[in-house]
């Protein structure tokens, strides 16, 4: 056995060795790299001293980027129970920054004393601050049904809440929620022109809050999707412009938006319609076990353009500060169901619109339900029946094209442009590659482990490129050194090139910040990002120059009737003031701007023992506002290290006893 592994290895080696040479062979031609490794010597020896094959190296060099050259994508991806978005290059895999969402984020400054707080303000529930998320399917802006690299938006499941990150500087500019419902799930997803942001519930409760019995489950819970109107011009969601459609108590899943020829439609997936509540400690059946007896549950088909007209016609009602389609208007006129096999967990649009993928966790098959049947039914008003609160049902046989068998626990999918499908596999822990057309499969190919979602290069659009795959697993077990029972998450990067070859696993991420959930991959040549904020004073929040900006020459400490305000600047190295006077119990109000307009000259600001912690990247400005109740001497410095007399950029805020 011995001698066949080395064998083996020693043919692996000769074959790589070949491949090398000619990549030297190259090199030392006019034009070749200068100074290109020995292949006959070190390249070799590597390889032998580390068991490196030939495809771990052709791998690694569809990977390398080498320093000061850039990626060809972004990957934007939930961070899970982190509350936060994480930015990933590809190839690379190179973890670019951490985005602060719903939770704050002490580099950046977010949510330590600045204009930040007002968005965790806006985002309370119950009159609770909420300083935690579960950030769980990012969405980029589409036009046309393609990404076009403007702003990215990102739910929090447990609380219910939207938020918009403006993709000039990756910051968070709005976070909007409601009291209709109370977490969600099939949120974040865009119409293809971005005019809504479609947030869809999980688990259902009374709508607008309050409490009823979970024995009145059936009669007094809701679930409602919301679609929250976006405005392009101003970058924000418009509340007083959006509404949201009452649904029954089944446990609503994921969505996705209709594009080319489903355009004007929405899709959601649901789970539950058995309606099961669970009660162990009251000796009932736990919820699982109760949720998973039916052979089939819902999708929603809803027409949102009719669902326009209906709220225009004043077809609704008030509830959680929102207009709402009721159940019984909704039902037949804008609302219909359609059975899909039990638990389904994937809902995915095909990239002509035509066709519709669910995946079911609990089933074996993807089943491509056909628009086109689904709306020739719809018109003829041709259903099996309704449910118990009136929506009518179509018939699955006939509303469907047929089912691809894929293999154990199917659920989420991709598309890479050729015709070709990828699913994801938990049970398995593969990601199967099939085709689309001929629901036959073409390649499996081994993933660690228990993988959830996948994304492929913008492969829910109406133009995917193919190329790159990443797969999202739950585990990773044996992946990475050891670092206590809980270990990171595992992106893998697969190369799945133009769909017509072998998919190829090239790299493991880990990922242990939180629990991401899905992602989205963009052209990076879509994105324009600012390098400096202009003018000079400019607040990322409110996307204009803030009437508090500090300027050079004009800065000042003045006494006002609402406490003592001082302008400041910022400026390698030093802070103007930096000698701050206040009495015990004053009202201090900062406002800093960073004056510099260099690449990458950013400046931190952090008060000792005040929680108070800015960011401010090239002519940025910061307000803060706290209250000096307690005497004592707090240096304030620099957290960012910017120049050789960094340590020096510093002062005091003396705060003097009443006595």
């Amino acid at each position: 056995m011995r001698l066949r592994e080395a064998l083996s290895r020693r043919a692996e080696w000769a074959s790589t060795l070949s491949i090398m040479a000619a990549v030297g062979a190259l090199a030392c031609q006019p034009g070749g790299a200068p100074g290109a490794p020995s292949v006959g010597g070190g390249l070799a020896q590597l390889m032998q001293e580390r068991e490196l094959t030939e495809s771990d190296v052709m791998a690694a060099l569809k990977t390398y980027t080498p320093t000061g050259k850039l990626d060809e994508y972004y990957l934007f991806a939930s961070g899970g129970h982190s509350g936060q978005v994480l930015v990933i290059g590809l190839p690379s895999m190179r973890l670019l920054k951490v985005i602060g969402v719903f939770t704050p984020e002490p580099w950046q400054g977010y949510g330590y004393g600045g204009d930040s707080g007002a968005l965790f303000d806006a985002g309370e529930k119950h009159g609770r601050k909420m300083r935690w998320g579960d950030t769980h399917h990012p969405a980029l802006s589409e036009t046309g049904g393609d990404y076009d690299g403007e702003y990215l938006f990102i739910n929090d499941k447990n609380s219910a809440r939207i938020a918009v990150i403006d993709l000039r500087d990756f910051e968070t500019t709005q976070i909007v929620t409601s009291s209709l419902i109370e977490n969600d799930h099939g949120g974040t997803f865009v119409t293809p022109n971005t005019e809504y942001v479609i947030e869809g519930p999980q688990y259902p409760a009374p709508l607008g809050g309050g409490y009823a019995d979970i024995a009145d489950y059936a009669e007094k819970y809701r679930g409602a999707v919301i679609l929250w109107r976006f405005n392009r011009e101003t970058g924000k969601i418009e509340p007083d412009k959006s509404f949201a459609i009452e649904l029954p108590p089944y446990m609503q899943d994921l969505s996705d938006a209709g594009k080319l020829a489903s355009d004007g439609w929405i899709f959601l997936n649901s789970f539950n319609t058995e309606r099961a509540t669970g009660g162990t400690a009251e000796g009932k059946p736990p919820l699982e076990s109760g949720a998973s007896q039916n052979d089939m549950d819902y999708m929603h088909i809803i027409n949102w353009r009719r669902a326009e007209e209906m709220v225009a016609e004043g077809k609704t009602k008030q509830i959680g500060g929102l207009p709402v389609i009721p159940l019984d208007a909704a039902a037949g006129d804008c609302l219909w169901f359609v059975g899909e096999p039990k638990s389904p967990h994937g809902l995915d649009v095909t990239p002509d619109g035509k066709e519709l993928v669910v995946a079911g966790k609990l089933d074996t098959h993807a089943t491509v339900y056909s628009f086109e049947k689904i709306k020739g039914l719809i018109d003829a008003k041709k259903f099996v029946g309704n449910d118990d609160y009136g929506v009518p049902i179509l018939p699955f046989e006939e509303s469907i094209r047929g089912q691809a068998e894929l293999g154990l626990g199917p659920l989420h999918t991709q598309y890479d442009g050729a015709g070709n499908a990828y699913t994801s596999l938990f049970i398995e822990s593969k990601v199967v590659k099939w085709s689309v057309k001929d629901l036959k499969v073409l390649e499996k190919i081994p993933v660690h482990y228990n993988v959830g979602h996948i994304v492929a290069a913008e492969g829910d659009t109406v133009s995917p490129d193919g190329r790159f795959l990443v797969s999202l697993n739950k585990w990773a077990i044996d992946r990475f050194m050891k670092v206590g029972p809980l270990l990171p998450q595992n992106f893998q990067l697969i190369d799945i090139g133009d769909g017509s070859e072998t998919m190829q696993l090239l790299y493991d991420m880990p990922i242990g910040i939180g629990e991401p959930h899905y992602a989205q991959i963009v052209k990076a040549d879509k994105l324009n990002p600012k390098e400096v904020f202009e003018p000079i004073g400019y607040n990322p929040r409110t996307r204009a120059k803030d009437p508090n900006a500090a300027t050079s020459g004009e800065e000042r400490i003045e006494r006002r009737p609402d406490g003592v305000h001082v302008w400041m600047t910022a400026v390698r190295s030093r802070f103007t003031p930096d000698l701050i006077r206040v009495k015990e119990g004053d009202t201090v109000h900062l406002h800093v701007t960073n004056v510099e307009q260099a690449k990458d000259a950013t400046h931190g600001f952090g008060i000792g023992s005040h929680n108070v912690n800015l960011s401010l990247e090239p002519g940025e400005h910061e307000n803060v506002t706290f209250v000096a109740d307690d005497p004592g001497v707090y240096p304030f410095y620099c957290t960012e290290f910017c120049s050789a007399l960094h340590l020096e950029m510093a002062g005091y805020l003396l705060v003097e006893p009443n006595e």
